[in-house]
């Protein structure tokens, strides 16, 4: 791989709508009966879920529960061993990941807009504008990415899963590495975009930071579905109670 290449092949694919999910009619984006297995290890069991447009849904469970499995499979980055992935055939789906990804040798700038002409409609210029601006970018806008510390480096594998302007964005610990303002603006910004029939699906161990703004709420426990449904007044003594009755 040199200097120039992309870390991996995932990232043409991290905001796009040509994935292997199954296009049809279907109100959101929906996992039936989905399992997933490496090998002999079992990622998700027999996983039924469906993320409805216009919500911000929280997913969480404690490390290695099967999360970003679940978050590549919906991004179209794996397949299920079995069941299926539904979704319309017009949503789009964008892809914030853990590790922060991009081409290191290109600025800031440069990689928006890279990722920008993979759209079959790329977005006018000025949404990059207000990418640079709200995600506090600007000021690294010309700097090479390799060179970034992790908060502008967590941002920017922000700004290249909004890009584009998915209808569900997948976001895996969005507020990791970055400082207090940004993770104000970071929050007012997505609570912003969720609007107009999007969907924000944030998985997060800082379950507070989210917690007042969740429509729905998952939690998922060694690849299982222990809770699907409305968040309570305190997320975090519910997210508990969830974990206290797997045990």
């Amino acid at each position: 791989m040199t200097d120039s290449d992309p870390p991996s092949d995932d990232r043409t694919e991290r905001s796009s709508g040509h994935d292997r999910a199954k296009a049809t009619d279907t109100d959101g984006l929906t996992l039936v009966d989905v399992t997933k297995r490496y090998g002999e290890t079992t990622a998700l069991e027999a996983l039924s879920l469906t993320f409805r447009p216009g919500t911000f849904h929280g997913l969480i469970g404690p490390n290695g529960s099967g999360k970003t499995t679940l978050f590549a499979l919906l991004a179209g980055l794996t397949r299920p061993s079995s069941g299926r992935i539904e979704r319309d055939s017009a949503a789009t789906v964008g892809y914030s990941f853990q590790e922060p990804r991009f081409y290191p040798a290109l600025t800031v700038r440069e990689n928006l807009e890279i990722f920008r002409g993979f759209a079959d409609e790329p977005p006018p210029d000025t949404w990059l504008e207000t990418l640079l601006e709200e995600l506090r970018l600007e000021p690294a806008a010309d700097r090479r990415a390799g060179e970034l510390s992790g908060g502008f480096r967590k941002k920017l594998d922000l700004a290249l899963a909004l890009v584009n302007r998915p209808q569900f964005l997948l976001l895996d610990e969005p507020l990791a590495d970055v400082d207090d303002y940004s993770r104000r603006r970071i929050r007012s910004f997505l609570e912003t975009y969720q609007t107009n029939d999007r969907t924000v699906v944030v998985s997060t161990h800082n379950v507070a930071a989210f917690a007042d703004r969740l429509d729905r709420l998952t939690v998922i426990v060694d690849g299982d579905l222990r809770f699907d449904g409305p968040p309570e007044d305190d997320v975090v003594a519910q997210y508990r109670t969830v974990l206290e009755a797997t045990e």
